[in-house]
């Protein structure tokens, strides 16, 4: 708990996880909802674009987060 409250450890990076699992459900039901109203064409593309895209812009958050405690590290030698 006294790491939490010193910053010590980050809760970002549980939260970007949590985020990641949230848009997802977002894309797949927008997908599905997408083909179910005979979309069908927009609705893959909302899958497979919409996926990659909520994965991708979660990797990059997490990549700042990994050069912060890198650099902290760095800086604790």
């Amino acid at each position: 708990m006294k790491a939490l409250l010193t910053f010590d450890t980050m809760l970002a990076p549980k939260l970007i996880t949590l985020l990641y699992y949230l848009g997802l459900i977002g894309v797949l039901i927008g997908g599905i909802g997408s083909i179910a109203t005979g979309r069908i064409i927009p609705g893959i593309l909302t899958l497979v674009v919409g996926g990659l895209l909520v994965r991708v812009s979660c990797e990059i958050w997490i990549i700042f987060f990994k050069m912060n405690e890198t650099l902290q590290e760095i800086r604790n030698k």
